[in-house]
């Protein structure tokens, strides 16, 4: 098993603390003279290129499998109004929204006309809530536009919805699409941002404390959008539940693995050990490359 980086300032093998470069024309390191080639790729990247189809389809190039959905379904989930046009067909309960390009004009007073007040400003395509504001006050407005225009040239602007925020793992395990345990989420900001993410500043619940017919919502919910989206792989979907019915905010083809991550401890609920889903992940990996020589 070989840990390999990829940044901005270079794609690294990192062996006993050493770095070897990675040759991008076969995803290969040369270490002692020897050249190392890899049979299956854990993908673990979040956000762009790991998670929005790029890595993807090079590997598939290469015809070296990976874990996760392909570079389709990536590329399809990592774009927010691409996702919510697909799932609009099958009745999917979700905010309302209005979507801007950069340079497009439209005035705060339009926007809480249409959405009311507070509502979201996000980029279309961005990983781990970077670029994300609540607009609480018009006077807010301006900067989160700037905020999420920072991050991409169109951005998706939402009603807000207010509820009990859940996350949902869910995966093909066995052949068959399982739904794990349901994670509730209590922001100790405004929202689950950045910072409620990744510096703790936050509380997850699992199981979430829901009814059990609202908890059942929320899975038949969370495995339509899973199918509907063609998934393959580890996902977790997110909602708020409103009013008893779960709406559907966005879903992450690239869960966080650590253990401290959501996605590890509803496996955990779910009484799936975690050498088991990689497992399971990596076998339909290397399933995926016999489809690829057909």
């Amino acid at each position: 098993i070989f840990e390999i980086h990829i940044l901005l300032e270079g794609w690294n093998a990192i062996v006993d603390g050493e770095k070897f470069p990675i040759d991008k024309s076969d995803f290969t390191f040369t270490q002692n003279g020897k050249k190392i080639s890899f049979d299956t790729i854990i993908n673990t990247i979040h956000g762009t290129p790991g998670e929005d189809g790029h890595m993807q389809a090079y590997w598939e190039l290469l015809e070296i499998p990976y874990t996760g959905c392909n570079f389709y379904q990536s590329a399809l989930t990592f774009n927010k109004r691409d996702t919510l046009s697909v799932l609009s067909k099958f009745n999917i309960p979700k905010a309302n929204s209005v979507y801007l390009s950069k340079g497009d004009k439209i005035s705060a007073k339009e926007i809480e006309a249409q959405l009311g007040l507070p509502f979201f400003v996000k980029p279309n395509q961005s990983g781990s809530s970077l670029g994300v504001s609540k607009v609480n006050d018009l006077s807010e407005f301006e900067k989160a536009l700037d905020f999420a225009f920072a991050e991409d040239n169109d951005i998706l602007i939402e009603s807000y919805l207010k509820g009990t925020e859940v996350s949902v793992g869910v995966l093909k395990f066995n052949g068959e699409t399982k739904v794990l345990g349901l994670t509730e989420i209590v922001s100790q900001n405004d929202f689950f941002d950045y910072e409620a993410k990744y510096l703790g500043k936050s509380e997850e619940i699992t199981p979430a404390r829901l009814s059990k017919e609202v908890e059942n919502k929320v899975r038949e919910t969370a495995a339509k959008v899973y199918e509907a989206l063609g998934m393959t792989g580890f996902s977790r979907t997110d909602f708020i539940v409103m009013n008893d019915v779960p709406h559907f905010i966005e879903i992450n083809t690239n869960p966080g693995l650590s253990g401290q991550s959501i996605f590890p401890q509803q496996a955990e609920y779910a009484q799936i050990a975690f050498s088991d889903l990689l497992e399971n992940e990596i076998e339909l990996a290397l399933k995926r490359k016999l489809l690829w020589k057909k």
